[in-house]
């Protein structure tokens, strides 16, 4: 036996057991709330040196750098981005990046960081950009990334050679 209840019913019934009904549009604003906070956790602690936002990346996360930089393409997965972008970046790196965030906002399973970073090459010049990201995330992990900057910057840093292993 099948029975047909309307919404306003359903929600009587419910309320009359003192349950309570959470929407889809809850739902997403929990989690856009705690997809927020874990990307602000990574940056935070990327601030203070003993993390990353990459410590959040799937394995198989699809990283994009767009525009025309010397590191401007899709990287298919983690191992590829991490050794090609970030190994030889960090290696161009006297004193690290540190990250400050303008604004991070959050809509859905995406959320935009706007952020400053600044260091020191290996030449003594100091390296400064301006960052926006976009990252997906799923279960509290990056499966996808688009990341603009000046790639200006980063072309000059990316001429210093890195040193050999």
């Amino acid at each position: 036996m099948r029975i047909a209840i309307s919404t306003a019913a359903a929600f009587a019934l419910a309320l009359s057991f003192g349950v309570t009904l959470v929407g889809l549009g809850d739902v997403m604003a929990a989690d856009e709330t705690a997809n927020k906070a874990t990307v602000r956790e990574a940056f935070d602690a990327w601030a203070a040196g003993t993390g990353s936002p990459y410590d959040l990346l799937a394995d198989d996360v699809e990283w994009t750098i767009t525009g025309n930089s010397a590191a401007a393409r899709t990287y298919p997965d983690r191992a590829a981005f991490i050794g090609e972008v970030i190994r030889p970046f960090n290696a161009r790196m006297s004193v690290g990046l540190k990250p400050k965030i303008r604004s991070i906002h959050a809509e859905g399973d995406t959320v935009i960081v706007f952020f400053d970073a600044a260091g020191t090459a290996r030449d003594g010049k100091p390296y400064e950009n301006t960052y926006a990201w976009f990252l997906d995330l799923k279960d509290g992990r990056i499966v996808k990334a688009s990341a603009f900057f000046d790639s200006i910057a980063f072309d000059e840093l990316w001429k210093i050679p890195v040193a050999a292993d």
